[in-house]
């Protein structure tokens, strides 16, 4: 194999995936290094499934980057054999006045003259009898989001990758970076490869590996946990029309997905996570009693027909910025290397966008997509980290 090319991309979970993706089909001789073999369980895609949603409770400014999004998943799914997006619809609710969360997502939804239904209390109940929440709770549901399903999304970006020419080393760490004006060069243990651009995007290792280029970004992993459990399949199974979901409650935001194929409920909270470090992380669900906890506490109150046996528990990672937005931006000091980073658990919808937009960069140094809210300068990331 060369150990030349014109992008190499560091990292191939979503965002590497994808734009190795974009790149290759442009015809760009593109290489991308992994720690391991994507799609794997070792980062933050893995655990069968993602919510997309166009209303964003994060902030409106991100609508249109999720609506970009959603056009590129569905040209994926023309373009391969696997399952790749699902329209579920999906609602958020929470307490009337009491969730920003839920505000922000109808804000998001009135300003971009969005699809949606608004309800209350009894309204969501009538219409989803496998939930139970009080009159003063309000909701908007969105019919046209709903659930992708992630690993393959991956499988799929790099069965067409790598059709189209791309290079993929699985089980390579990346140990160092030189950067001069015209070439990059990475160092692994398997030897050294030069290219004239690089892409960074190594997850919740972007906190260790940074630094190797001269860049202090405030990332922070956490270990996050989602549980699937056993639930009464004629109200929560997505034959049944229960749709994906976030709540906003006092002690924090939850998500979840209907049954596919008998699966169980999936549930997450996404408030709960303890920091640490990518390479000790404690992979086994349960070794913290709040695991499980936490989704029963929620199901039992809100969704009490699903809070049945924990058929199946699984850690994943968030790695965070001070502010929760992303990093997507150009080296300030090297205009041949592109960062990836800081997804802080909402990242995955946005990936398929991500890899058009570090395509891009890498071939014309600017994207046509507005990506000033993830500064790479932002005074948000002038914080720092723990790690």
């Amino acid at each position: 194999m060369s150990t030349h090319f014109d992008v190499i991309v560091v990292g191939a979970g979503s965002m590497g995936m994808a734009a190795g993706y974009q790149l290759a089909k442009q015809g760009v001789k593109t290489l991308l290094v992994d720690a391991y073999d994507p799609p794997h369980t070792e980062g933050s895609h893995h655990g069968d499934t993602r919510i997309i949603r166009h209303a964003y409770g994060e902030g409106r400014e991100y609508v249109p980057f999720a609506l970009r999004a959603q056009e590129l998943w569905y040209e994926l799914e023309k373009e391969t054999h696997h399952k790749i997006f699902t329209k579920t619809g999906v609602l958020v609710f929470g307490p009337k006045g009491d969730s920003d969360f839920v505000a922000e997502t109808m804000e998001a939804a009135a300003e971009h003259s969005l699809t949606v239904d608004l309800l209350e209390g009894d309204e969501i109940n009538k219409r989803w009898p496998g939930i139970t929440v009080p009159e003063n709770f309000n909701a908007i549901f969105e019919p046209n989001s709903g659930v992708l399903f992630s690993e393959n999304c991956i499988r799929a970006y790099r069965e067409l990758a790598e059709a189209k020419g791309a290079k993929i080393l699985t089980y390579t760490r990346v140990e160092d970076f030189e950067v001069s004006q015209d070439l990059v060069k990475i160092q692994t243990a398997n030897g050294s490869y030069t290219a004239d651009k690089l892409i960074v995007s190594m997850g919740a290792w972007n906190s260790k590996l940074l630094s190797k280029l001269n860049l202090d970004i405030p990332l922070q992993p956490y270990r996050q946990v989602v549980g699937f459990f056993e639930s009464d399949e004629s109200k929560y199974n997505n034959a049944t029309d229960f749709p994906g979901f976030m709540v906003e409650v006092p002690n924090g935001i939850y998500y979840g997905f209907p049954s596919f194929g008998g699966c169980g409920l999936k549930i997450g909270y996404h408030t709960y996570g303890q920091q640490i470090d990518p390479d000790t992380i404690n992979r086994e669900f349960g070794a913290y009693p709040e695991d499980e906890s936490n989704l029963r506490n929620f199901l039992e109150k809100y969704m009490p027909e699903a809070n049945g046996e924990l058929k199946r528990g699984a850690v994943c990672m968030y790695t965070k910025t001070p502010d929760e937005h992303f990093v997507i931006d150009t080296h300030p000091e090297h205009s041949n290397v592109f960062i990836a980073a800081g997804f802080s658990g909402h990242g995955f919808k946005f990936s398929s966008v991500v890899g058009e937009v570090l395509s891009q960069l890498a071939t014309t140094g600017k994207t046509e997509h507005d990506i000033s809210l993830f500064s790479i300068n932002r005074p948000a990331l002038k914080q720092k980290t723990t790690i």
